[in-house]
């Protein structure tokens, strides 16, 4: 069983959980952008949460099924199509072979994650198969995916109930689907995004520690994988201030000389020499990798508990639907 790319589109390319337990070596950990779709797309047709799966930016994106394959597409709405008819999102979903998706437009979000049943056939590099695409690790050849490469799927013997399921009913559609849903406003249409107060975040004068709160910034077409780049009021020290690279992680709002602040996110660099002024909290990462350039967002600051608290009540929420899926799933 496999994928055909029949176009690539803006950027698309193979992404898990990340590659941990090398950054002491300088690997970054790359993986989603937006790591909570990405869990979901997998449960819902039966994977591990952390499967690989692939990451849509933006559109363009086209893919040939050449086996009937069960897919999930979670995150933005890209506008994913079938022969004209819109695929649904949080959902899973049995494609015909022969069948065309395509990714046609960017009607909310900016990132969508298509996970397949079985995950794809991708080799680990350290641990992961997510790509790096500065570095050429990982992936699928390390890079970008192009027009006509073909992705195959991971040989499992274990037949899909919902597959047998959906294909009593599946007459001459090219896909079918079910009548329930994931919900996804966890995720997108978030603008004011939760943040804790940085190591250096004192260091900060006191009108600019003001701004930081009270303005919008705005995502600058500068912006990528690595980092968002912010433009608005310039954000400016008590006094000058020599810092050692210290370890960054995802989700740290550093603050360069020019004073506009950068978001680190999933293709950051292991260390950052820049002043820190906050730290996003985990919850809200997925929300910053919905966002597109051009987007203003303002920051929100809550404590390190608080933060905490709204990790675990989002890992609940996910064991909640791991729960519901399977209890779908024993009723069919």
């Amino acid at each position: 069983m496999s994928i055909k790319v029949i176009r690539p589109g803006l950027l698309a390319s193979i992404q898990d959980l990340g590659r941990y337990g090398f950054q002491k070596y300088g690997i970054i950990v790359s993986g989603a952008m937006d790591s909570f779709s990405l869990r979901i797309a997998n449960l819902l047709v039966g994977n591990q949460e952390g499967e690989a799966a692939i990451e849509v930016t933006m559109m363009g994106t086209s893919l040939q099924f050449e086996k009937d394959s069960l897919i999930a597409i979670t995150g933005g709405d890209l506008s994913p199509v079938i022969e004209g008819k819109k695929v649904p999102l949080w959902k899973p979903v049995l494609v015909k072979k022969g069948s065309i998706l395509q990714f046609t437009a960017c009607r909310s979000g900016c990132r969508a994650y298509m996970a397949v049943f079985g995950g794809y056939d991708i080799p680990e590099v350290m641990n992961s198969r997510s790509t790096y695409l500065r570095g050429t690790i990982g992936g699928y050849e390390g890079r970008a995916l192009q027009a006509n490469d073909v992705l195959l799927f991971k040989k499992n013997e274990q037949a899909h109930d919902l597959v047998n399921h959906l294909k009593k009913e599946w007459k001459d559609k090219s896909f079918h689907t079910v009548d329930w849903y994931v919900p996804a406003d966890q995720v997108l249409n978030k603008q004011e995004i939760l943040v804790i107060k940085g190591a250096e975040f004192e260091r900060f004068s006191s009108e600019s520690k003001t701004t930081f709160f009270d303005e919008e910034f705005q995502i600058t077409p500068q912006s990528d994988r690595m980092g968002y780049r912010l433009s608005g009021s310039e954000l400016q020290l008590n006094e000058p201030f020599e810092l050692l690279s210290e370890a960054v992680a995802e989700g740290t709002i550093q603050v360069p000389q020019d004073g506009n602040p950068i978001i680190l996110l999933a293709d950051r660099q292991t260390t950052g020499g820049y002043p820190r002024i906050a730290q996003i909290a985990t919850v809200d990462l997925p929300a910053i990798a919905q966002l597109k350039p051009g987007e203003k967002i303002r920051f929100k600051e809550i404590t390190l508990e608080e933060a905490e608290q709204l990790y675990l009540m989002r890992e609940q929420n996910i064991e909640a639907i791991k729960t519901g899926l399977l209890l779908k799933q024993r009723s069919l």
